[in-house]
């Protein structure tokens, strides 16, 4: 893939500015001002999923997401932003089979074990989601402590009980 030009790198960079600010409309008419050719680089597209979730618009979320990982199978956040969006879109149960194999992919992430734990609490899994969430607790570490993020999120609550045992 073919490097950003100066000035597209500056209209990319002013967006995660705006962004970074919770100007979402700035940051979006920042990527517009980027040449043509270079609006699907990866690096815009992950901006556009940025911004795309933030704003909750979920289809375009997919959309793009399932761009990058057209182009880039080896980017974890896409695989992460497709299927949150599709359980945004209460389609949780696409949501956890198309994430599944990013676990393989990706082994050492603990966000993957994690988001496919919420998926599987919500469909009713719960042995499932405990093993997920044991091992996103583990891939965390001590230094990132996942069981408190586990024990706030909704989407585990019927696990909240046995999160504060682990």
């Amino acid at each position: 893939m073919k490097s950003l030009e100066q000035a597209d790198r500056v209209h990319l960079n002013a967006a995660e500015g705006w962004f970074g600010l919770g100007d979402l409309v700035s940051a979006s008419d920042e990527l517009e001002k980027i040449t043509p050719a270079f609006r699907a680089h990866p690096a815009v597209l992950l901006m556009r999923c940025k911004i795309y979730q933030a704003a909750k618009k979920w289809g375009y979320l997919i959309e793009i997401s399932q761009t990058l990982i057209e182009q880039l199978p080896k980017l974890a956040e896409a695989w992460i932003h497709r299927s949150y969006a599709l359980h945004e879109l209460n389609q949780t149960r696409e949501a956890f089979d198309l994430l599944l194999p990013a676990a393989k992919k990706f082994p050492k992430l603990p966000v993957i074990p994690y988001n496919l734990a919420c998926y599987a609490c919500q469909l009713g899994k719960l042995e499932d989601a405990m093993k997920q969430i044991e091992q996103a607790i583990d891939l965390g570490g001590k230094k990132n402590d996942i069981r408190l993020d586990a024990l706030e999120d909704p989407d585990l609550e019927p696990l909240w009980l046995q999160i504060g045992d682990l």
